[in-house]
Protein backbone atom coordinates (compact mmCIF):
# COMPACT_ATOMS: atom_id res chain seq x y z
CA UNK A 1 0.00 0.00 0.00
CA UNK A 2 1.31 3.46 -0.90
CA UNK A 3 0.56 6.73 0.88
CA UNK A 4 -1.91 7.68 -1.84
CA UNK A 5 -3.87 4.50 -1.11
CA UNK A 6 -4.61 5.43 2.50
CA UNK A 7 -8.15 6.82 2.89
CA UNK A 8 -8.08 10.52 3.70
CA UNK A 9 -4.42 10.92 2.78
CA UNK A 10 -3.10 13.75 0.64
CA UNK A 11 -0.23 13.57 -1.81
CA UNK A 12 3.04 14.87 -0.39
CA UNK A 13 4.59 17.78 -2.23
CA UNK A 14 8.24 18.60 -1.53
CA UNK A 15 9.15 22.22 -2.29
CA UNK A 16 12.46 23.90 -1.48
CA UNK A 17 12.50 27.63 -0.71
CA UNK A 18 15.14 30.27 -0.05
CA UNK A 19 15.41 33.24 2.26
CA UNK A 20 17.86 35.28 0.20
CA UNK A 21 19.33 38.12 2.24
CA UNK A 22 20.98 41.18 0.71
CA UNK A 23 23.86 43.09 2.31
CA UNK A 24 21.44 45.33 4.26
CA UNK A 25 19.60 42.39 5.88
CA UNK A 26 16.51 42.50 3.68
CA UNK A 27 14.97 39.25 2.44
CA UNK A 28 13.62 38.61 -1.06
CA UNK A 29 9.98 37.65 -1.52
CA UNK A 30 8.10 37.01 -4.75
CA UNK A 31 4.43 37.35 -5.60
CA UNK A 32 2.56 34.31 -6.91
CA UNK A 33 0.84 34.79 -10.29
CA UNK A 34 -2.87 35.54 -9.97
CA UNK A 35 -3.88 32.52 -12.08
CA UNK A 36 -2.10 30.01 -9.81
CA UNK A 37 -3.26 28.50 -6.52
CA UNK A 38 -2.79 31.10 -3.75
CA UNK A 39 -2.36 33.71 -6.49
CA UNK A 40 -1.34 37.20 -5.41
CA UNK A 41 0.23 36.06 -2.13
CA UNK A 42 3.90 36.73 -1.40
CA UNK A 43 6.29 33.86 -0.74
CA UNK A 44 9.91 32.87 -0.38
CA UNK A 45 11.20 31.95 -3.85
CA UNK A 46 11.76 28.32 -4.73
CA UNK A 47 9.94 25.44 -6.30
CA UNK A 48 9.16 21.75 -6.57
CA UNK A 49 11.81 19.13 -6.00
CA UNK A 50 11.79 16.73 -8.94
CA UNK A 51 12.22 12.94 -8.48
CA UNK A 52 15.87 12.06 -7.93
CA UNK A 53 16.80 15.68 -7.20
CA UNK A 54 18.24 16.93 -3.92
CA UNK A 55 16.36 19.91 -2.41
CA UNK A 56 19.48 22.10 -2.75
CA UNK A 57 19.82 21.22 -6.45
CA UNK A 58 16.13 21.93 -7.02
CA UNK A 59 16.38 25.27 -5.29
CA UNK A 60 19.41 26.38 -7.31
CA UNK A 61 17.63 25.29 -10.52
CA UNK A 62 14.38 27.06 -9.61
CA UNK A 63 16.12 30.32 -8.63
CA UNK A 64 17.94 30.32 -11.98
CA UNK A 65 14.81 29.44 -14.00
CA UNK A 66 12.41 31.80 -12.24
CA UNK A 67 14.57 34.76 -11.23
CA UNK A 68 17.83 34.35 -13.20
CA UNK A 69 19.78 34.25 -9.94
CA UNK A 70 22.77 31.97 -9.52
CA UNK A 71 23.18 30.27 -6.16
CA UNK A 72 25.70 27.52 -5.50
CA UNK A 73 24.42 24.58 -3.42
CA UNK A 74 27.16 25.07 -0.82
CA UNK A 75 25.94 28.67 -0.28
CA UNK A 76 22.60 27.34 1.01
CA UNK A 77 22.37 27.03 4.78
CA UNK A 78 19.53 24.74 5.97
CA UNK A 79 17.46 26.89 8.30
CA UNK A 80 13.97 25.56 9.05
CA UNK A 81 11.09 23.72 7.46
CA UNK A 82 7.34 24.02 7.18
CA UNK A 83 4.85 21.17 7.10
CA UNK A 84 1.35 22.26 6.13
CA UNK A 85 -1.80 20.39 5.07
CA UNK A 86 -3.53 22.18 2.20
CA UNK A 87 -6.90 20.83 0.98
CA UNK A 88 -5.39 18.97 -2.02
CA UNK A 89 -1.91 18.06 -0.79
CA UNK A 90 0.49 18.14 2.14
CA UNK A 91 3.42 20.51 1.66
CA UNK A 92 6.85 19.85 3.14
CA UNK A 93 9.09 22.86 2.58
CA UNK A 94 12.69 23.12 3.73
CA UNK A 95 13.82 26.75 3.90
CA UNK A 96 17.45 27.59 3.22
CA UNK A 97 19.20 30.88 3.95
CA UNK A 98 21.66 32.36 1.47
CA UNK A 99 23.60 35.60 1.47
CA UNK A 100 25.82 34.80 -1.52
CA UNK A 101 24.21 34.76 -4.95
CA UNK A 102 24.78 36.33 -8.31
CA UNK A 103 22.73 37.93 -11.05
CA UNK A 104 20.07 40.56 -11.38
CA UNK A 105 16.47 39.55 -10.74
CA UNK A 106 14.57 38.93 -13.97
CA UNK A 107 11.05 37.63 -13.53
CA UNK A 108 10.10 34.80 -15.87
CA UNK A 109 6.51 34.59 -17.18
CA UNK A 110 4.28 32.31 -15.04
CA UNK A 111 6.87 32.28 -12.24
CA UNK A 112 6.16 35.44 -10.27
CA UNK A 113 4.26 38.68 -10.77
CA UNK A 114 6.68 40.76 -8.77
CA UNK A 115 9.65 40.55 -6.43
CA UNK A 116 10.73 42.84 -3.62
CA UNK A 117 13.22 43.13 -0.79
CA UNK A 118 11.73 43.60 2.68
CA UNK A 119 13.04 43.75 6.23
CA UNK A 120 12.15 40.56 8.12
CA UNK A 121 10.19 42.64 10.67
CA UNK A 122 7.86 43.71 7.80
CA UNK A 123 6.92 40.12 6.89
CA UNK A 124 4.04 39.68 9.39
CA UNK A 125 2.09 42.45 7.63
CA UNK A 126 2.44 40.80 4.20
CA UNK A 127 -0.12 38.31 2.85
CA UNK A 128 1.74 35.00 2.54
CA UNK A 129 0.70 31.34 2.14
CA UNK A 130 0.25 29.52 5.45
CA UNK A 131 3.40 27.41 4.97
CA UNK A 132 5.52 30.56 4.56
CA UNK A 133 3.87 32.34 7.49
CA UNK A 134 5.10 29.73 9.99
CA UNK A 135 8.71 30.52 8.98
CA UNK A 136 8.45 34.28 9.44
CA UNK A 137 8.93 34.32 13.23
CA UNK A 138 12.13 32.27 12.90
CA UNK A 139 13.50 34.67 10.26
CA UNK A 140 12.71 37.68 12.45
CA UNK A 141 14.53 36.03 15.36
CA UNK A 142 17.50 35.31 13.08
CA UNK A 143 17.71 38.89 11.89
CA UNK A 144 17.51 40.23 15.45
CA UNK A 145 20.40 38.04 16.63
Amino acid sequence: MQIGDVPGSRRLLLVAAAALFDSTGRVLITQRPQHKQLGGLWEFPGGKVEPGEAPEQALCRELKEELDLTVEPDALDPFAFASHAYPDFHLLMPLYVATKFGGVIKLEPNSAQDARWVKPAELPAIDMPPADVVLVKRLIERSAA
